[in-house]
């Protein structure tokens, strides 16, 4: 009888240490899942700004506003057509290391 009681007792307390073990990880279970949730939630507003960013980008360096700055704040200009000088990659190369032209 004794000895019953005693069994009785071990399996009632392994039964209880089962039943919190499984609460424990229920509990766990669903800290993690609004930890993923906060997760993804945060990677679509990361999306988000990324297609925000890369329109301000196309817009800050349209070549129609980066010649306006240029011309307005900056106050350059275009070169005259006489001002302009086309070179060769060939020329380039030779004409800085000394060597006479072809």
């Amino acid at each position: 009888m004794w000895h019953s009681n005693i069994a009785r007792s071990i399996l009632l307390v392994l039964v209880v240490a089962a039943a919190l073990s499984v609460v424990d990880s229920q509990n766990q279970a669903r800290k993690l899942f609004v930890s993923l949730q906060q997760e993804k939630e945060k990677a679509h507003q990361m999306e988000v700004e990324w297609g925000q960013l890369q329109l301000e980008q196309s817009t800050l360096a349209a070549p129609a506003r980066v010649e306006r700055i240029a011309t307005q704040q900056l106050q350059m200009q275009q070169p005259k057509k006489e001002q302009i000088r086309f070179i060769r990659m060939g020329q380039l190369s030779s004409n800085s290391s000394g060597a006479d032209k072809p």
